[in-house]
């Protein structure tokens, strides 16, 4: 079936800036997607096309709007290429733009159009989302609900105060489903916000742009002291562990890391060293229940990446390091820098390319874990692609805000469908593309 038409407009994420959403018509109809945009972001990132004039405080999406109805829409609809062939699309799409990063036509403007085509294909096909991502990646069981990975507290780039760690995240991995470990981060993180409160004041309640707390604290052992009191409160002790994402580029000076970074005054004689950061979060790891951590080190500090490899069996989650780009993960492999993939679709612009670095890393025994980003929408295409990749785990932030639920609840959908097939990836989250 042949894509009839492509309409791009611009519409507003949860931070209220620009982002791009893509119609595409097939003869079964309409299928929509809209592009999530980062705060944080990799240097290796393919290029998200900002308008940057004075509009929107130079985040308008215009021009990508634009490529997509002048330049996209009329040379992919020319081309007559079967909407179910994702692989003919996207080499297409990348071939229109030409550049190794998508800077001449926008990340942003390709991959609405790579989503929408995904949908559209599905729905040619007559089959959920997941079941068609699943044909795609080849994957052999796509029956396998992920670990949600969900972020309480901020700190870092996403917060005020001066906590450096940007994500602190609590993973229901002792649950026997996806909606009893959905429950259990819900309760979780609803007597986390009543302790802090408690501790920090009413206003420390408020929440971050993706739904985690941020109150004034200053340390990582009193953020994880937090988590771990709220855990045990609420009775799941042993069955909800922690994950971290440090996104520590955001501090990386001089060859150190400065963990006083959001003060101006900070002392350059107390910022560490690789291997000394990596001796924090071994400490760390051995206090709480730390599972995984995610940029422990910044993209290119490729020395601390390899020496934390070798002294710790947790895993290692490559974001900046890696961005979804099939290039950079084969050097992290062969380098042995990290056992992990954090998968973002609009790091890398385009589905086809999201499945191959996937399935890069799969190959190289890693865990993948499917991840939203800071500016989301109500697009829920990540939650299928979790399941049909058959990763195991997924970023999606806190379970609160609308942006964030729409995927947790798009997954609660995707278990009640899958009945009694449906598997919970649970403790076996890093392998679940074995299971």
């Amino acid at each position: 079936m042949a894509i009839t038409k492509i309409f791009a407009r611009s519409v507003y994420d949860s931070r209220g800036n620009p982002t791009v959403e893509v119609d595409l018509t097939t003869s079964t109809g309409l299928y929509r997607a809209i592009v999530p945009s980062g705060a944080s972001t990799g240097i290796h990132e393919a290029l998200e096309l900002r308008d940057k004039e004075k509009a929107w405080g130079g985040k308008g999406v215009l021009k990508a709007v634009a490529n997509v109805n002048s330049i996209i829409a009329p040379a992919l609809v020319k081309a007559d290429i079967d909407v179910k062939d994702q692989q003919a699309i996207d080499d297409f799409l990348n071939a229109l733009d030409g550049t190794p990063n998508k800077a001449k036509l926008g990340a942003n403007a390709i991959l609405g159009v790579s989503l929408a085509a995904a949908k559209a294909a599905a729905g040619e096909k007559g089959v959920p989302l997941y079941s068609h991502i699943a044909d795609l990646a080849g994957s052999k069981n796509p029956v396998v609900l992920p670990v949600p990975f969900l972020n309480v507290l901020n700190g870092g780039s996403h917060a005020g105060g001066r906590l450096a760690f940007q994500e602190f995240m609590i993973a229901p991995t002792g649950a026997e489903t996806f909606s009893e470990a959905l429950q259990w981060g819900a309760e979780v993180y609803q007597i986390l916000k009543s302790l802090t409160k408690k501790r920090y004041g009413l206003s420390a309640g408020n929440v971050g742009d993706e739904g985690g707390v941020a109150p004034d604290i200053q340390t990582p052992k009193e953020a994880l002291d937090l988590i771990t009191d709220s855990i045990a409160q609420a009775g799941y002790t042993g069955k909800v562990e922690i994950a971290l994402d440090v996104a520590s580029s955001e501090f990386f000076k001089d060859g150190k890391y400065d963990l006083d970074f959001k003060n101006p005054d900070s002392d350059p004689s107390k910022w560490l060293s690789g291997e000394e950061l990596a001796a924090l979060y071994a400490s760390l790891s051995k206090e709480y229940p730390i599972i995984s951590i995610e940029d422990p080190f910044a993209e290119d500090d490729w020395d601390a990446w390899v020496h934390f490899y070798k002294t710790t069996d947790i895993q290692i989650v490559g974001d900046d390091l890696t961005v979804t780009n099939p290039i950079r993960i084969k050097t992290a492999i062969e380098k042995k820098a990290a056992n992990a993939l954090l998968l973002k679709v609009n790091q890398i612009g385009t589905l086809s390319e999201s499945i191959k670095a996937a399935k890069d890393s799969f190959a190289a025994g890693w865990g993948v874990m499917v991840s939203h980003r800071s500016g989301e929408t109500e697009d829920t295409t990540i939650a299928d692609i979790v399941v049909g990749l058959q990763s195991g785990e997924i970023k999606t932030g806190a379970p609160a805000r609308s942006e964030r639920l729409a995927k947790l609840n798009q997954l609660l959908r995707i278990e009640e469908e899958l009945g009694d097939k449906a598997i919970y990836a649970g403790s076996k989250f890093r392998t679940a593309v074995s299971l």
